[in-house]
């Protein structure tokens, strides 16, 4: 796929007296994302915004400024593409110089039986949610530890603390990037770099959409706010949201192994 910058358009406003000033947003047009943008829009912050699509990143850079944010940068690439990583972050830092904030918001939920039947829906998958994670997540990494400022925040899900057999594989990728997380929470600690780990349960998305009882699910505007909540406190190292979720995976994880495997979820 080919990379192409969007430029940037630049409004007038106020720059908010918080240590969240500049946010680089790594999935921009998933479900979640959209809204966690329209509420720092309305804060007016600064974003610069990564997705595979110039149309959309197009159309979502006019809503955004209209909604308030002071500046919206926008950058073309398939982040599932390690290859592409680079030219990513070099962007970020030549052109979004000092941002503070690094928002990993993107991801893959493919069917499980797909993911049982297909290796190459299995390896994309993880290619996906854990190993092109990762892989950004270092790069923007080093320079915010090297910087001794920042905060990085990735979204995985409650699916990573317990798997089941609905949908071990989604699980098991999103669980390897909460640990992933968690092992870079302690080395970046010293250098004074918040890490975040977001645990949202089912929210309404179009990656939900097709599930059993999806309309049952969180509220993507409650979840964006308490994300939005966490960046400016930076804390806490791990958010579940909405806080239920917190409860509920601690009852979860304590179901003795012999009765969780005979559990039909």
């Amino acid at each position: 796929m080919t990379i192409a910058a969007h430029p940037t358009t630049t409004r007038p406003a106020a720059t908010p007296a918080t240590a969240m000033k500049k946010i680089v947003i790594l999935g921009a047009t998933s479900g979640i994302a959209l809204e966690v943008q329209r509420q720092l829009a309305r804060q007016g912050r600064e974003l610069l915004l990564v997705a595979r699509s110039p149309q959309r990143l197009a159309e979502l850079q006019a809503d955004l400024l209209v909604r308030g944010a002071h500046n919206v940068s926008t950058y073309s690439a398939d982040l599932a593409s390690i290859q592409q990583h680079a030219a990513v972050f070099e962007f970020a830092r030549r052109t979004f110089r000092d941002f503070d904030t690094v928002l990993l918001a993107y991801g893959s939920m493919h069917d499980q039986e797909d993911s049982e039947t297909s290796i190459d829906v299995l390896l994309q998958e993880l290619q996906v949610n854990f190993v092109s994670a990762t892989a950004i997540l270092t790069l923007f990494a080093a320079d915010l530890e090297r910087r001794g400022t920042g905060c990085l925040a990735a979204i995985t899900s409650v699916a990573g603390d317990r798997a089941r057999r609905s949908n071990y594989v989604y699980g098991s990728t999103k669980g390897a990037l909460s640990l992933f997380l968690q092992g870079l929470r302690s080395r970046l600690h010293p250098a004074g770099v918040r890490v975040i780990t977001i645990k949202p349960g089912p929210v309404q998305t179009p990656m939900t959409d097709h599930l059993p009882n999806s309309a049952r699910f969180a509220d993507p505007e409650q979840v964006a706010r308490d994300i939005v909540r966490a960046l400016e406190r930076r804390s806490p190292d791990v958010l579940y949201t909405p806080r239920i979720w917190r409860y509920i995976m601690t009852a979860v994880r304590q179901i003795p192994e012999t009765i969780f495997k005979r559990l039909s979820i």
